[in-house]
């Protein structure tokens, strides 16, 4: 398993031997890896030279070092998605062969609150609808998604989300098409909410994706909090060069 000489940086070449290690399935998933004492001596490498590659490593998010109790690597997301394009989380689920759920928590109608009053530029007399939900992959708790719409831009009522996506309840008339979204997306440590009810430990990290959707005649129609599993979902966004 050591690392052979040449004219790169010796760290850079164990960077690349344990990538091809855990691509091939010597390190596999969540699988603890020895202590570094061991390694280092199965690399034939220092330790501060193995120190420095497992650096980078933790950097590019390949493994995960927890304090007190070693090095593991860190499992690839499930899901990945390109954020310039509007995709629903039921895409991305099926996108990886898996079955989507939705698990309804809450549904209600309430008068909105300075925060929303000020999102919507919509009155204090006016109605907000509030849809808490979680999707599932295969039955296991993926995303915990918190949306809000005006109770007008919901003709037919809030029952109807029970069978129909927020994006088909909003359009069904046709006055209505949401064309963009301005999207945010947010590092949590943890939420004692959406962690509890995502089932995900202190060491399961989540991102935040905030989304303010817009109709063809710019107004702001939907308000949408998702919390992701930062284990199971990664995000990625094309850059052309102007």
């Amino acid at each position: 398993m050591t690392v052979k000489t040449d004219q790169r940086h010796l760290y850079v070449q164990v960077i690349e031997r344990l990538k091809a290690d855990i691509e091939s399935g010597i390190f596999k998933e969540n699988e603890k890896f020895p202590s570094e004492f061991e390694l280092a001596r199965m690399l034939g490498v220092s330790r501060a030279t193995l120190r420095e590659a497992l650096r980078v490593l933790e950097e590019d998010k390949i493994i995960i070092r927890k304090h007190g109790v070693g090095t593991f690597v860190n499992p690839k997301p499930l899901f990945s998605s390109g954020i310039e394009q509007l995709s629903s989380v039921s895409s991305m689920i099926r996108d990886a062969g898996m079955v989507p759920g939705t698990i309804f928590m809450e549904v209600h109608e309430d008068c909105p609150n300075d925060e929303m009053i000020a999102k919507f530029d919509c009155t204090a007399n006016d109605s907000l609808v509030t849809i808490k939900r979680v999707r599932t992959a295969d039955g296991e708790p993926v995303v915990y998604c918190i949306d809000h719409v005006l109770s007008k831009n919901l003709p037919s009522g809030a029952d109807v989300l029970l069978n129909e996506s927020i994006f088909d309840s909003i359009e069904k008339t046709g006055d209505i098409r949401i064309v963009q979204a301005v999207a945010n997306i947010e590092p949590v440590g943890y939420d004692d909410e959406a962690s509890a009810i995502l089932r995900c430990g202190v060491d399961v990290p989540l991102l935040v994706l905030l989304q303010c959707h817009y109709s063809a005649d710019g107004e702001m129609v939907l308000y949408s909090k998702n919390y992701f599993r930062a284990d199971k979902f990664s995000f990625h966004v094309v850059r052309k060069r102007v």
